[in-house]
């Protein structure tokens, strides 16, 4: 048999483009000669379409919508996730279609509720498995959780179809990979395995789609991050793709998120603050690989703390891209700042007040830029900053998305050495400064980042406690001194732009306490 994998990018809520998108891939499939063709969960709707579900007019609509699919699948089946209704019951679904009818129905039984997932918010758990009879072949059909816990199949099935949207974070595809080889194993027979494919928010679906076979062993594997048919004969073995490296998965996978998240809601262009330092300068790289740097404005907004190599650093990466630097100084609009609040102010000696009004004013501009051209501010804080709450609000946190919010700050620098083809050695091996004062350095206010980011992946990504995380040879103090200062910033990471999810946990959608909270 020859079946056709449709790893498609679908657009939560665009029903009419997703179906012209399902219906456009079917054709395809057909004229590869396919006898089947399987698209990701929720194709349909898109994923995960969050409180959507809670409108009847959407659930009605995809109903229809499914209709279509179903007209246009004459002479191939199609597999294609959906949302059901029975009664006033809404199911995460597959239908199975064939010659033009709606065979079967699949209703997903293990719905993951922890981390980013909250289905049983919104669907019941399907009751029963479902075995498709096709050209010969007992199909046991599957929705991405299904394959994840521990499940009897029925005996004599000839493989295993799961249809899922599985999103991305760091090293995922190799724990899918041992994730379906177990289950292969323990079913005894083969699985196909489709992937959802795009940026949805936070989220980032990496694809790499792929077949494992009854002795658990990995018979094809299709790329990462990129939308494609992907064609194959059940009796044939394929080259398997080699997995990427975790500075280029990480890195196409921020190129992605941004890519979609400009594109899906209609942004033309972006405006970075360019601040000189590592982070800008790896989120202008991001934003160039992503859009195409005619679609990438940067401005420079020198303070009488910055520095001449900041400027000259700026001016290089913009020329390496072949960006335009708009220079913006904002020494004089910060004097007359200071002369208006220092009656106020009382005479009282500079502290980070006057620090953050720079950090402000820049904000500022940035909006100000962004109102009048319809740019989409893109923020540059790292995850390490936003964790200790080392970021201005309404300052260097103002923007509409926020490019590398969950990539630590040691990751940073690995990211930026990745592309050294743009950025300058003089801007990675450079100690990080916010110079919003003399002789400012990171490190006046925080440990050093390759001692923070361990004592951060602990405390924010593992729940460890003081004692666990000293207990791994870090002092005592430093980690008391880093876990208050997350816990006190909570209200500020709330009030920040979204940004792509890379590590298996990420402020936001992951991570979510509340900030009134006492308990430390």
């Amino acid at each position: 048999m020859k079946i056709a994998l449709a790893q498609i990018n679908p657009i939560v809520g665009d029903l009419s483009g997703n179906t012209k998108k399902i219906i456009d891939y079917i054709k395809r499939a057909k004229n590869e000669k396919a006898d089947l063709v399987v698209f990701p969960e929720l194709a349909l709707t898109g994923y995960p379409p969050e409180d959507l579900l809670l409108k009847k007019q959407f659930i009605d609509d995809n109903l229809a919508y499914l209709k279509k699919i179903i007209s246009n699948s004459i002479d191939i089946a199609v597999c294609v996730g959906f949302v059901d209704r029975i009664n006033k019951d809404l199911f995460n679904a597959a239908a199975f279609i064939e010659g033009g009818k709606l065979k079967n129905v699949y209703h997903k039984m293990n719905l993951p509720n922890y981390s980013i997932f909250d289905e049983k918010r919104y669907f019941k758990e399907g009751k029963n498995i479902s075995v498709v009879n096709f050209k010969g072949n007992k199909i046991c059909l599957c929705i991405c959780e299904d394959l994840w816990v521990d499940r009897k199949y029925p005996k004599d099935i000839d493989f295993i179809l799961s249809i899922n949207a599985s999103p991305y974070n760091i090293g995922k595809i190799r724990t899918r990979q041992k994730v379906l080889k177990s289950a292969a194993h323990n079913a005894k027979t083969e699985i196909i395995y489709v992937n959802m494919v795009g940026g949805q928010d936070e989220l980032v679906f990496d694809g790499g789609s792929m077949i494992v076979d009854s002795k658990d062993k990995i018979k094809a594997a299709f790329p990462q991050f990129v939308e494609e048919l992907f064609v194959f004969e059940t009796d044939k073995s394929y080259k398997t793709e080699t997995c990427l490296s975790e500075t280029s998965e990480v890195y196409t996978a921020l190129v992605l998120g941004v890519r979609d998240y400009v594109n899906k809601n209609g942004f033309s262009e972006v405006v970075i603050g360019l601040s000189g330092g590592i982070d800008s300068a790896l989120t202008l790289a991001i934003a160039a690989d992503a859009l195409d740097a005619s679609r990438v404005h940067v401005v420079y907004m020198p303070s009488n703390y910055s520095s001449e190599q900041s400027l000259n650093d700026a001016k290089t990466i913009s020329k390496n891209i072949g960006i335009d630097l708009v220079v913006i100084p904002i020494s004089e609009i910060l004097a007359s700042f200071l002369t208006r609040l220092n009656p106020y102010f009382d005479n009282l000696p500079a502290n980070v007040a006057e620090e953050n009004l720079q950090a402000r004013i820049r904000g500022n501009i940035l909006m100000a830029l962004s109102n009048k051209f319809g740019w989409l501010v893109l923020t540059t804080g790292n995850k390490s900053e936003m964790a200790v709450g080392y970021a201005t609000l309404y300052g260097d946190m103002a923007g509409g998305f926020a490019v590398i919010k969950d990539v630590p700050k040691t990751l940073v620098y690995k990211l930026a050495d990745y592309k050294r083809d743009v950025i300058p050695e003089s801007i990675i091996i450079r100690e990080p400064t916010a110079e919003l004062r003399p002789n400012q350095k990171d490190t006046d206010s925080l440990p050093p980042y390759d001692i923070l980011d361990p004592i951060l992946s602990a405390y924010v990504e593992e729940d460890k406690s003081i004692s666990d995380i000293v207990s791994l040879g870090f002092d005592e103090k430093i980690v008391r001194k880093v876990i208050r200062m997350v816990d006190l910033s909570e209200y500020k990471r709330r009030q920040s732009a979204p940004g792509i999810r890379i590590t298996p946990k990420a402020f936001g959608k992951d991570r979510r306490l509340p900030i009134t909270n006492k308990y430390r």
